[in-house]
């Protein structure tokens, strides 16, 4: 039931198309997973999800690319190696009338060494905290695929605001 101008709690995106929130077809994902570099990843815990910003490698496939720190005790390392679904949010909002999001499911797993270093330029993450691309240097990192299984995007771009 919508009230006053605000929409209902538990509205798909689909009946929210009067609002002007609307579906991402496969390009405008593809092209959104290209120009950003950041998003959140979500690991699977007994409890709440592990949540944590990570930057990514794209190349135009069906998977992202990342560089976790794996010596020592990673928590991050050590949910995503026994993690059976993972999940990934990629977001952009430049006003409350302008932003994009895309979620995505799948699974997360290490890459071998070999296959680390056949990574191109593009799967590579784009950005890295000085953190990694110290422990990068010592050897102390290992790389990530996320391969995508699922994936929704939307958007919402109104030249003009309204008032809820």
């Amino acid at each position: 039931m919508e009230v006053g101008n605000v929409p209902r709690v538990g509205m798909t995106v689909d009946e929210l198309d009067t609002y002007g929130i609307e579906r991402m077809d496969d390009e405008a994902i593809e092209r959104f997973l290209s120009i950003r570099n950041v998003g959140i990843l979500g690991l699977s815990t007994p409890g709440a999800p592990y949540l944590l910003p990570m930057s990514f490698g794209y190349d135009g496939g069906a998977s992202l690319y990342f560089s976790f720190l794996v010596e020592g005790q990673s928590r991050k390392a050590e949910l995503a190696d026994r993690s059976d679904v993972c999940s990934f949010l990629v977001y952009n909002a430049e006003t409350m009338f302008h932003w994009r999001s895309v979620f995505l499911e799948g699974t997360i797993r290490r890459l071998s060494e070999e296959e680390s270093s056949d990574l191109s330029a593009t799967q590579l993450p784009a950005w890295q905290p000085e953190l990694i691309q110290t422990a990068s240097e010592q050897g102390e990192t290992g790389f990530y695929e996320f391969e995508i299984d699922e994936r929704t995007g939307i958007s919402h771009a109104h030249s003009t605001a309204r008032v809820l």
